[in-house]
């Protein structure tokens, strides 16, 4: 049965998601209002098919803040970067350079507002990144980040970036963090039935120091582990 879900589960996720890659090239170029709405049906369908095709169950404990604020996010697998549009309504994500250089959704990532993340490109690219978050933020948007870097196992608890702390300090934002335990279930290429929980922490005001910043945010992405 799990083979027979995650073989209705690709082609029509993958699919449908090819044509709204399209219909976003077209927003942009014909009107860059559609382009939001179009993210946000991503959003929606692949919760759907999520629900539907694969059987997981997904829960929330806790409510987000409807404000500017920089959410971060434990990272296991594909599942929460895909849900991030559904689950904040208009977010600015952190995403790695390297993913602005796929065709069509690389351009259209900018358009939307998306953060590119130009690791080990000094301090011009840095300011860059700052400068277009906090464009971001004065547009009353909230940004979101995976603190880790990348997605690690269920049950591991590596440190955070060392630029993490960095950026807390220079965008002057509290922090939402936000645990969530998507490894177990959506697997790299065997999806499995069961449920996956966001869990939102705690609100960590602005102004901490490197060490108290960095250690309530990783217990707190870790709750659920």
């Amino acid at each position: 049965m799990t083979f027979l879900r995650n073989l209705a589960f690709y082609p029509l996720f993958y699919g449908g998601s090819a044509c709204l890659v399209l219909a976003s090239v077209v927003a942009v170029l014909a009107r860059r209002a559609w382009l939001r709405p179009i993210v946000g049906t991503w959003g929606r369908w692949h919760l759907w098919c999520v629900r539907k095709l694969l059987g997981i169950d997904v829960v929330q404990e806790g409510t987000i803040p409807d404000e500017p604020v920089l959410i971060a996010v434990k990272h296991e697998s594909f599942f929460e970067a895909i849900d991030t549009p559904r689950l904040f309504g208009f977010p600015a994500v952190f995403a790695k350079q390297e993913l602005f250089r796929i065709p069509g959704w690389g351009y259209s990532a900018r358009v939307y507002g998306l953060v590119p993340v130009a690791r080990d490109q000094g301090a011009r690219a840095l300011r860059a990144m700052i400068a277009s978050a906090k464009d971001r933020v004065a547009a009353g948007r909230p940004l979101v980040i995976f603190p880790e870097g990348t997605r690690v196992a269920h049950g591991t608890r590596p440190p955070l970036q060392a630029g993490f702390a960095g950026l807390y300090k220079l965008l002057g934002l509290p922090v939402v963090p936000i645990a969530v335990n998507s490894g177990p279930t959506y697997q790299r290429v065997l999806k499995r039935r069961g449920q996956i929980t966001y869990k939102v922490g705690e609100t960590i005001p602005a102004g901490l120091p490197r060490e108290e910043i960095e250690a309530r945010v990783h217990a707190a992405i870790n709750a659920l582990n």
